[in-house]
């Protein structure tokens, strides 16, 4: 297999390890809080995540990426009332994610596929959500440090520590991406 899918295939995997990692030291309340009418909270990125993924990666290279079925702004409401929901729309739209990219050759790279009505070539449009769902991550674990104050466990190099952090070490989600001696 490509080392172009076997390496997006890991990035995911990281940035999906980020996300759970976030919610783990998030109490049932935090995945729901909101740091304003206007903010999104975990949940909420969580159900936009998912719907985006389903949309995006079912019937990846055969029909355009955004679905008819896909009611994008009603993932801005709030449905998920429980992590276990949460848990599921999550492990749902990156079990579809990955069912896509495992179908995937190298030869398919190439080919052309729409999202609205947009050509993009596979290869762009899988950067694409590799932009994009890192971005919503990012804002996960940024809420969540919000509301874990002193007690956030970091998901990196701690702060300050970065003069003892071992080379040979793997930060979280790297796995598989060691620095070479």
């Amino acid at each position: 297999m490509s080392d172009y899918l076997n390496s997006v295939k890991k990035r995911f995997q990281g940035y999906k390890k980020l996300g759970e990692d976030t919610f783990a030291q998030l109490s049932d309340e935090g995945l729901f809080w909101q740091y304003n009418a206007e903010s999104n909270s975990v949940a909420i990125i969580v159900q936009h995540m998912a719907g985006n993924m389903l949309s995006r990666w079912t019937d990846f290279l055969t029909s355009d990426g955004e679905k008819e079925w896909r009611k994008r702004d009603e993932e801005f409401d709030h449905t998920i009332t429980t992590r276990t929901e949460l848990l599921h729309k999550w492990n749902k739209g990156w079990d579809c994610l990955f069912s896509a990219l495992n179908l995937l050759s190298e030869d398919d790279l190439d080919n052309t596929i729409y999202i609205r009505n947009e050509p993009l070539v596979v290869i762009d449009a899988i950067n694409r959500q590799l932009a994009h769902y890192p971005y919503h991550v990012g804002q996960i674990v940024f809420i969540g440090k919000m509301i874990a104050g002193e007690k956030w466990n970091s998901l990196s190099i701690p702060k300050g520590q970065s003069e003892t952090f071992s080379p040979t070490q793997t930060l979280p989600g790297r796995e598989g991406f060691k620095k070479e001696a």
